[in-house]
């Protein structure tokens, strides 16, 4: 979901297998050997078989969906993991140009996703753009799906000199068969961060969603523009926006979905998730505890062009920076999936294929948690997971959300 800045302090992880050593102070020890020969792309790869495995996705598929990803990450992922990583990536805080999640609902089998940043490692972030954009187009002629509509927005998003934390990257939704469906995302602030508001209200009116950026709530910075690409039933526009400081109250009036999730259903998702609320009981006790570090990202997807009405929603809350280690965000996923009716040992597993490393070393194997509300389809809990390929962050103690009530919260 993109590592949007926060203070926290990482520390070198090895990707060798069995738990991860530790000092006195708790911190993950220095630089480890890796094992001989391990690249980026072995430690992704092997985590995609497992991660596939812990899906329920047949063998022939998870050794497809393993090969795809060494593919698109290109020459990068040849790179040794003694190495630091390619270049700064927006896409994980250590940097790794690879984050898993894991989707559940209530009335069927998990699904697996991989996000990914193909243009890694490139000169500088318009040869990353090129590179992203060959790599998407290569996937459309192997699966034969129509780029025409990621093509009406070139200009946009990846112009000559382009600004900001990223150009392209390119999500996997990894289902039965060896196809997977295929979303890119894109920068607003491609052409400077005071006009981004302008590049997604043109990049709506080309796709034909005209009346779709008034529907948008406010926000403080337009952070990514996604596409679905290839075999969708509906396929999405979706616009994603960041919201510093937000309550849960504030949180539930963002959602445009008619009939969609109500505020307060929103609320005690926001309060779950930040650690307010674990167990899902009600509303924590005194004012309405604000997340004031990393911010919490909204989505707005849009399918039909006539309204100017999103018909999805999604709330992602960073328990990374509101929680101690691990653990406890494990503890908050599970609330949450137990509360919509979803089973958590699909993401127990899950962290399991991910790492071997004990959950209160560090924190950052659970980066977001969202929930997400689609028309006519039930709700959807997602969990996303960190590669972890060069960095754990060591457990903390994360300041206290400033409580304090504003008027109407």
């Amino acid at each position: 979901m993109g590592s949007i800045s926060t203070d926290a302090g990482l520390v070198p992880r090895s990707p060798a297998a069995g738990p991860l050593d530790t000092r006195p102070s708790g911190r993950v020890s220095s630089w480890a050997l890796a094992r001989d020969g391990e690249t980026l792309g072995a430690h992704t790869a092997r985590q995609a078989l497992r991660l596939c495995e812990a899906a329920e996705l047949s063998g022939a598929d998870s050794a497809e969906y393993a090969r795809t990803l060494l593919a698109a990450l290109g020459p990068v992922g040849e790179r040794s993991l003694r190495l630091p990583p390619p270049d700064a990536s927006f896409l994980s805080d250590d940097h790794t140009p690879v984050e898993f999640s894991l989707a559940c609902t209530p009335d069927g089998r998990p699904t697996l996703r991989v996000l990914l940043e193909p243009g890694c490692g490139a000169a500088d972030l318009a040869a990353n753009g090129r590179t992203g954009l060959r790599a998407v187009r290569a996937m459309a002629r192997r699966w034969g799906f129509d780029t025409s509509r990621l093509d009406e927005l070139e200009d946009l998003f990846l112009p000559p000199d382009p600004q900001g934390p990223l150009a392209l990257w390119c999500a996997l939704e990894l289902v039965p068969g060896g196809v997977p469906k295929v979303k890119v995302y894109l920068n607003p602030a491609a052409s400077g961060q005071e006009r981004s508001a302008a590049t997604v209200r043109e990049a709506l009116r080309r796709l034909g969603h005209r009346r779709a950026f008034a529907s948008l709530p406010e926000g403080d910075r337009h952070l990514f523009f996604a596409l679905d690409l290839g075999d969708w039933d509906e396929p999405r526009v979706k616009v994603y926006l960041a919201h510093h400081d937000l309550s849960a109250a504030e949180a539930a009036r963002l959602s445009r979905v008619d009939g969609g999730p109500g505020p307060a259903e929103i609320a005690s998702f926001f309060r779950m998730a930040a650690g307010h609320d674990v167990e899902g009981a009600g509303a924590a006790a005194g004012p309405d505890p604000r997340l004031d570090r990393r911010p919490v990202q909204s989505c707005h997807a849009f399918t039909e062009t006539a309204s100017g009405r999103p018909s999805g929603f999604t709330l992602y809350v960073p328990v990374r920076d509101y929680a101690r280690h691990d653990g406890e965000s494990l503890d908050r996923a599970v609330a949450v999936l137990r509360r919509h009716g979803m089973d958590p040992a699909p993401l127990r597993r899950s962290l399991a294929a991910v790492t071997s490393r004990r959950l209160r070393d560090g924190v950052g194997l659970i980066a977001y948690l969202g929930l997400a509300h689609q028309e006519g389809r039930p709700p959807r809990v997602t969990t996303y997971l960190s590669s972890e390929a060069y960095e754990v962050r060591p457990p903390a103690t994360p300041a206290a959300p400033r409580a304090r009530a504003r008027a109407g919260a």
